[in-house]
């Protein structure tokens, strides 16, 4: 994903590049391997344990993918693909769920989501599943 520098001295300089992967998932452990993985792989992360959370500290203007379990305490990932989705912010979701069915996924896709992928996640299909969503991104 390239990184475009902002214009400065104009007053119709383009907006600031989307450029962040944010996580949201309430296993630490996950968190942390995932955004490791996004590192390593050259995405800024930002790790988040709840949907909440991700409302309150991210900076949604920045997101460029959003990787979402479906089940959270409190507001679940669905939950919050609607809301997002209801205050028209266009952030591409890459959902992950240890218990997805059928039903799960084509809620998701059917709302917007990019692709829904059980856990545990391979790589090959994450990344794929991000260049997706980076894509839409930049469509």
């Amino acid at each position: 994903m390239e990184i475009e520098p902002l214009q400065t001295g104009s007053h119709d300089a383009p907006e600031k590049p989307r450029r962040r992967i944010a996580i949201v998932d309430d296993d630490a452990a996950i968190c942390e391997a995932l955004k490791g993985l996004m590192r390593s792989a050259r995405y800024p992360a930002d790790a988040f344990g709840s949907a909440e959370e991700f409302l309150e500290r991210a900076s949604l203007d920045e997101i460029a993918c959003l990787i979402l379990d479906i089940r959270l305490p409190g507001m679940s990932g669905m939950e919050l693909q609607e809301r997002l989705n209801s205050e028209q912010r266009d952030i591409p979701i890459v959902f992950i769920s240890a218990h997805a069915d059928e039903v799960a996924r084509d809620r998701a896709l059917k709302n917007g989501a990019i692709e829904l992928l059980n856990k545990p996640v391979r790589r090959e299909r994450l990344f794929k599943a991000i260049e997706a969503a980076l894509g839409k991104q930049r469509g």
